[in-house]
Formats: structure tokens, sequence, C-alpha cells
């Protein structure tokens, strides 16, 4: 069982809970390398740690105090190297009829929302109807679009040409470095210009944004293991400056960098 939903085979999860909306907390989230399913919505905060959620051919980054809306029937899998993540997982059995709800969103949580996730935690693992709870839970629902600001700054795109795998591959294992667009355009086979042409119609952004991306996902777990200061950081994920750094950071977060407190 996990969520309260019980994995009958793998990736296949069962609802059998009658309550329209109830609450998950766990501390040291174990993670399944797999694909699964289920048909409930989904919101997770994340409270310590970060997460990956593939979904779609996208790479979703999910950091401390953000969220993520996953809606019914959605697969996706969930990945993180962190040291410990903590998370608070609301499941929803129907939703309002908005377009924000059937889409994925990820967005940073304001101090009003962290304090009702953190309240709402209270009702942890309880599937006994409680009237407090659904009203409680159903302004929750009722409010995350007015919550969610900037919902596609931590997605990572995947292209579905196989011409790009290598390309991304790359970037992946040479962030720290500049980009070098003459060799990536020859480890796809084609020019520069259609490298960068293609590129942006497969993803929607450029080689220079997904480069900040990756190199701003890779400073996220570098912080996560707590043994390096932001300078040794930026200098690790190719910044030759913490100012540059900085600003890099809070164009994709919307924050600056701080180091994680035990």
């Amino acid at each position: 069982m996990k969520c309260g939903l019980t994995e009958k085979a793998e990736s296949q999860f069962v609802d059998t809970i009658e309550k329209e909306a109830y609450v998950w907390r766990e501390k040291n989230w174990k993670h399944d390398d797999y694909e699964h399913i289920h048909h409930r919505a989904q919101l997770s905060f994340v409270e310590d740690g970060y997460q990956y959620f593939h979904i779609d051919q996208k790479i979703y980054l999910v950091p401390q105090y953000h969220v993520i809306w996953v809606p019914s029937g959605k697969a996706h899998k969930i990945t993180s190297e962190a040291q410990t993540v903590n998370l608070t997982v609301f499941l929803f059995k129907s939703v309002f009829e908005d377009e924000f709800y059937q889409n994925v969103q990820v967005f940073a949580v304001p101090a009003v929302l962290k304090e009702m996730l953190l309240y709402a935690s209270k009702w942890n693992k309880s599937l006994i109807e409680n009237e407090e709870q659904d009203i409680f839970f159903k302004a929750i629902l009722k409010s995350l679009p007015n919550f969610c600001k900037e919902s596609h700054s931590l997605e990572i795109p995947v292209p579905t040409d196989n011409r790009l795998i290598p390309v991304c591959q790359d970037i992946n294992s040479n962030f720290k470095y500049n980009m070098d667009i003459d060799s990536l355009a020859e480890k796809a086979q084609m020019s520069v210009r259609s490298l960068q042409r293609i590129f942006k119609n497969e993803t929607g952004i450029t080689l220079q944004k997904y480069h900040q991306l990756t190199r701003i996902l890779k400073s996220i777990e570098l912080i996560d293991t707590q043994q390096y200061t932001l300078s040794e950081v930026a200098y690790k994920v190719g910044y030759q400056s913490l100012s540059a750094f900085t600003s890099s950071y809070f164009t994709v977060m919307k924050t600056k960098p701080k180091l994680i407190k035990n």
C-alpha cells in the first residue's frame, strides 16, 4: 500500500477508499523505479529534499517548499538523489472543471498555502469522515489556481527526436563547461542552424536554456548534500562567480540560492 492506494500489480494502484479526499504524510520517502498510474488527482508538497517527476516526455523538478499537481490517470515516475525526502501528498477523487486541474503544475508554495498544508497534516492517514477536513481540503483545492503563478519554469523537456538524445546526454555530462554548439551539431548530424531550430521546436526552449536548467538542477542536488558552500557549488556547476550563479539561479527558481539548515 502506498498513499492509501493498494498496488495490485506493478504500476497499477486500486482505490478502495470512499473518502472524497485525504492526506498522506511520510518521512524518508522511498521511490519506486517504475512508472505508475492511479485514478486520484495528486498534490505533492515537498517539505524536505527534492523530487523529479517524469511525465509525458518531460521531467519536472519539485524542490523543497514546492508542490506539484498531477491530474488523475496521468502516468508518472518519481526519482530523487536527495538524502531525505519528506512529503505530504493530498489525493482527490474529483476536482473542479477549470483547465488548471487538467494539466501538470509545479509552483513554489506561498506562506498561506504552506500553513494550510501543514495544518492539514493533522489528518494524516485518517480515512474517517470528517466535515472540517472535507471543507478544508476543498478550500485548498479551489485556491490552487490562485497560488500558481509560474508553473513551467522547473520543467525539463525530453525530446522525442532520437537525433537530439546525444545532444542532451552531452549537455548533462558536460554541464560545467561552455557549450560547443558545433560539436553538438556534429553529434546530431545536422547543421548548427537546424539543430537550434529543431531543438526549440521539440522542447519549447533553446539549447542555452536547457544548459542553464541542467546547471541549476545540479546545483540543487549539490546544495542538498550540505557538503559545499554556495561559492563551491557555483564553481562545480560551471559559474565563475557566486554573483553569476545567484543571478542564473534566481532566473530559474525565482528565489536566491541558500544553504539548507539541519
